[in-house]
């Protein structure tokens, strides 16, 4: 059988090939090459695997952790969510919404009634799940065609994404207000959009919160605080 409730937070899932891992890791699910158009989820232990059909391809995923519910975008602009409780696959949606293109980028909140999804509009929108309706948007993001992903950090309250104008945008999660724009220090090319991450105690646990920023063989930081100024990051060495 699957995970229980009480173990579902050990996960692991693949996308396009690449293998994200949780400690323990107890199902993983699949969504490449033939199976583009179907959901796979498969216990890591047992082997027992469970298809799930979809409408158009899948691009993005995640799972929720507090209860077995696997989130899916898909290349229409529909969202969809799979309770693997359900013994039934013949009707597996769980709950199902829409934005206007391909989604790119799903990502849960602790508050797992809440959904970010990005994409290929540049749409970035806030979603309660229980009522499949939007409650936020983010504006200023720009994208066209390509899988960028969003990024969040809840203690520090910011939703953060890179366009593919390379410029870095820092939103205000709560009520979406448009924080920080930071461009790329290197010239803006579709082969050198910016990987960011950021951390609220970079360093350790006496860190500050700043964003790092690879860009071809360099790393950048940004410390972020009220006195930020456009053009203030610091090239780290390596």
């Amino acid at each position: 059988m699957f995970a229980s409730l009480n173990s579902w937070q050990n996960l692991v899932f693949t996308r396009s090939s690449s293998i994200l891992l949780r400690k323990e890791c107890t199902l993983l699910s699949m969504m490449e090459g033939s199976l583009s158009r179907e959901v796979a989820v498969q216990d890591a232990e047992t082997r027992q695997m469970k298809t799930y059909s979809a409408g158009s391809d899948v691009l993005a995923q995640q799972f929720a952790l507090r209860a077995p519910v696997l989130f899916n975008g898909c290349r229409s602009g529909e969202i969809f969510s799979i309770d693997l409780r359900q013994r039934s696959r013949r009707d597996h949606r769980a709950s199902c919404f829409h934005q206007e293109s391909a989604i790119t980028s799903v990502r849960i909140l602790q508050d797992e009634n809440y959904l970010l999804a990005a994409d290929m509009l540049g749409q970035i929108k806030l979603w309660d799940v229980r009522v499949t309706k939007p409650v936020q948007w983010y504006k200023g993001h720009h994208n066209e065609h390509a899988y960028l992903p969003i990024h969040v950090n809840e203690p520090e309250g910011l939703l953060l994404a890179v366009g593919q104008d390379c410029y870095t945008r820092l939103w205000s999660l709560k009520d979406g207000h448009l924080l920080r724009t930071i461009p790329s220090p290197h010239p803006t090319a579709k082969d050198l959009i910016p990987s960011v991450v950021f951390s609220s105690q970079l360093g350790g646990r006496r860190g500050l919160p700043g964003l790092l920023m690879a860009v071809k063989h360099d790393v950048y930081y940004f410390p972020y605080n009220t006195d930020y100024q456009e053009g203030g990051q610091q090239q780290a060495d390596y």
